[in-house]
């Protein structure tokens, strides 16, 4: 396969939980991927655990991935070639391949409880030896096997891996890449239960759906090796690897919960937008040439797997806060309106809603930074906050005097009036624009006052100037 083949990517996650923002940005990037080359890419999911696995999960893994804005060719609810796309659904297929390694000896049992595996391990550590399976039941006799069996032992199905060989590959992050597989040690296809390992259908699906680039965290390195013996044994395609940084926090600790709600759905319901995700998450662990905002297209003609970094990627959330700044500015009036619709009121006319948006938007994170708004401009004024008061008195009674009979006399645009009220009290800059931003708003920064004003009936406005001529001389 040449570099410039169109590539068939996966994003294969397990419906155990949220989509947190480190596999939310691996599916992103095999969908960039795949994409950017005219290739394929296909959601599979990897539902062997059963215990911990649900239903909802799944459902909910579907919905966020697409408000994400990624869309799979191939998968459990669109269907394809491959038939099932969940591995609970493709356990014939993995008992006929694993009897294949077991018909070229390549299989045993293994009857070691979880105890005795833990003292090995202990006592290689101590030893300074990397931990790696002793191979106490490789060396088990068919009989002794059968007598274990028989007697009902628990058994879980080992890989016997070749002794004295090196697996190598070329790392499309790493670079080459070579393990010594006396340092793997035999490794579990089959656990006791009946289920199948990671290492064994995770490899499989790969090597049957056909997929051509298997990207995914760089905790996976060391996972390669393992699986690349399964297909080499079984005569199956190997695909490429790209294993890219993990995500860390900016404390440069694995993400977690101590660093915020970072489940893909947490920060939906907190109102991030997907564009502003997208623009963050593809460089983090990626070098894009534009330091700017990038749409779909030019996302997709960013991405390149040679600029994906060894290096490992901090999740910043004031930098996720830019970008979700540059999405909202993007907004068409009626997205940005249906956006904040829980906090709009009903009954306004469609014209006053359109100028509202564009009035408060550039002052707008989330969908909660309208509520102020909505109530300066469509409802009572707030109760005023200490600040605004200070700034009301300062200015002194004379001051709103004379704003209220400028408002009174001048229809003009709000510049004409603001003028005007500079050249009676002798006001200008912040002497001028903080009162009547207190007056009028009740706060002293937020939008451009003249669109917000347009909105206000003269009524309104006389209102608001006469409270705060009461306050600036005591009556109130």
């Amino acid at each position: 396969m040449t570099s410039s083949s169109p590539l068939v990517t996966r994003f294969a996650p397990s419906p155990t939980g949220h989509l947190h923002l480190g596999n939310a940005r691996t599916a992103l990037l095999n969908f960039l991927a795949a994409r950017g080359s005219g290739g394929q890419f296909i959601l599979r999911v990897e539902d062997t655990d059963e215990a911990r696995s649900s239903e909802e999960f799944m459902r909910e893994l579907f919905q966020d991935l697409r408000w994400l804005g990624l869309e799979w060719d191939e998968g459990p609810d669109v269907g394809g070639p491959h038939v099932a796309y969940r591995q609970q659904q493709r356990r014939q297929i993995y008992e006929d391949w694993l009897a294949k390694l077991d018909a070229a000896g390549l299989t045993y049992p293994c009857f070691c409880t979880p105890a005795e595996l833990n003292i090995a391990r202990k006592q290689q550590l101590a030893a300074g030896k990397p931990p790696r399976y002793a191979g106490t039941c490789r060396v088990l006799t068919e009989e002794q096997r059968a007598e274990r069996l028989v007697s009902g032992k628990p058994a879980a199905l080992r890989f016997r891996v070749p002794n004295g060989q090196v697996v190598s590959f070329v790392d499309v992050v790493h670079g080459e890449q070579r393990f010594s597989t006396d340092d793997i040690g035999d490794f579990i296809i089959r656990r006791a239960d009946g289920s199948t390992a990671f290492f064994f259908s995770n490899a499989i699906d790969d090597a049957l759906m056909g997929i051509t680039l298997v990207l995914r965290g760089d905790d996976h390195l060391t996972n390669t090796p393992r699986q690349m013996l399964i297909l080499q044994s079984l005569e199956l395609p190997v695909p490429r690897y790209a294993h890219v940084a993990l995500l860390l926090g900016m404390d440069g600790s694995p993400l977690s919960k101590r660093h915020g709600d970072l489940s893909l759905r947490d920060l939906r319901r907190r109102g991030y937008l997907p564009s502003a995700l997208r623009n963050h998450l593809v460089r983090l662990g990626h070098t894009c040439v534009s330091d700017g905002w990038l749409d779909d297209a030019a996302m997709r003609a960013e991405f390149d797997l040679s600029r994906l970094g060894r290096a490992a990627a901090k999740f910043d959330e004031a930098q996720l806060k830019h970008w979700q700044k540059e999405a909202v500015a993007r907004l068409s009036t009626d997205d940005f309106l249906v956006w904040i619709s829980a906090q709009m009121p009903t009954g306004v006319a469609t014209a006053q809603l359109g100028k509202f948006a564009e009035a408060i938007r550039h002052n707008i994170e989330f969908p909660g930074d309208a509520k102020l708004w909505v109530d300066v401009v469509f409802g009572e004024l707030p109760a005023l906050p200490a600040e605004a008061l200070t700034v009301i008195r300062e200015a002194g009674a004379d001051f709103f005097v004379t704003t209220q009979s400028v408002f009174a006399q001048i229809a003009g645009e709000f510049r004409q009036i603001a003028k005007e009220i500079g050249q009676r009290t002798g006001r200008k800059g912040p002497g001028l624009y903080m009162p009547l931003r207190a007056a009028l708003t009740g706060v002293l920064h937020g939008p451009e006052l003249g669109p917000l004003l347009a909105l206000l009936s003269s009524q309104e406005i006389t209102k608001r100037l006469e409270q705060a001529r009461q306050i600036a001389s005591g009556t109130r």
